[in-house]
This record gives C-alpha cells, structure tokens and sequence, in this order.
C-alpha cells in the first residue's frame, strides 16, 4: 500500500457516530425506556452512575472501532478482499461493510452474551440493531469521507 496514511479527522468524526445515535436511540421516546425494562436499570441506578467516565471510556472504545474500521474493513483488509478501487470508496459501499461487521461480529457476541444472562429477545433486538446501524454509518463516513 504505497503513499498510505491515516485520516485521523475521519477516525475521530467517525467515532462520535455511535454517541450520536445511543443518544437518539436510547431516548425515553424511542428505546430507551423498553431498553431499561430489559435491563433492569432503574432511573435510581442511572443517578448513581458517573457520566464523565462513562462517556470518556466510550470515546476511548469508540475510536478503537472506528480505527479498526478504517484500517482493516476499509482500507488494509487481505488483498484478496479490498477493492481498492475509487469505484468502492462511497458512503453506500461503507455503509455496507460496516452493517456487515455489525451482523456478523456484533451480532453473535451481544446475543451470546445476552442469552447466557437470560435477556429477553427484545433486549437483544435494541442493543444489536444499535450496533449495526453505528457501525454502518461509522463505515459509511469512513468510506464516503473525501481524501
């Protein structure tokens, strides 16, 4: 891969993605009350919990998964498997690839997981799709992003 270099601003925007959405998506208004119902967290127990570290350690895990993204969805994957070709480097292909990392990582652990802490199936439907629709989109900005 001659003349390859990062592109941090899309890494770090990209990151942002699934803090955008759990916003939306975890909204009393949308999931996020039956997300709670699922859970078992109480509005009490949300009080006790520490908003900075939270959101410092999902920055932190966020970036890691748009870095992997970047580097080995997007751009490094086996040369068997990247296209490197400008006709792959759109929103939609990345969107594709991240929905895809989304369905068959994403997927299989939260519902493992969730199955073995005997989650209802609604548990397993917020937090899966959550994840796919993060990582298509984090894909899509990554991929679509102008060089």
């Amino acid at each position: 891969m001659e003349n390859f270099s990062m592109n941090w601003l899309a890494i770090l925007v990209s990151a942002l993605i699934p803090l955008i959405i759990g916003a939306i998506w975890y909204h009393p208004k949308v999931f996020g009350t039956a997300w709670m119902h699922a859970t078992g967290i109480t509005e009490a127990k949300i009080k006790t919990m520490s908003p900075a570290k939270a959101y410092i350690v999902a920055v932190l895990l966020s970036v890691i998964l748009s870095f992997y993204l970047y580097i080995n969805v997007l751009i490094g994957g086996p040369d068997e498997m990247r296209h490197g070709q400008e006709l792959f480097m759109t929103f939609k292909h990345g969107a594709a690839h991240g929905a895809f990392l989304g369905i068959f990582v994403a997927l299989p652990v939260l519902a493992t997981n969730a199955i073995f802490e005997m989650k209802s199936a609604k548990y397993i439907f917020i937090n899966v799709f959550y994840w796919i629709v993060s990582l298509a989109l984090m894909g899509g900005a990554l991929n679509g992003w102008p060089v």
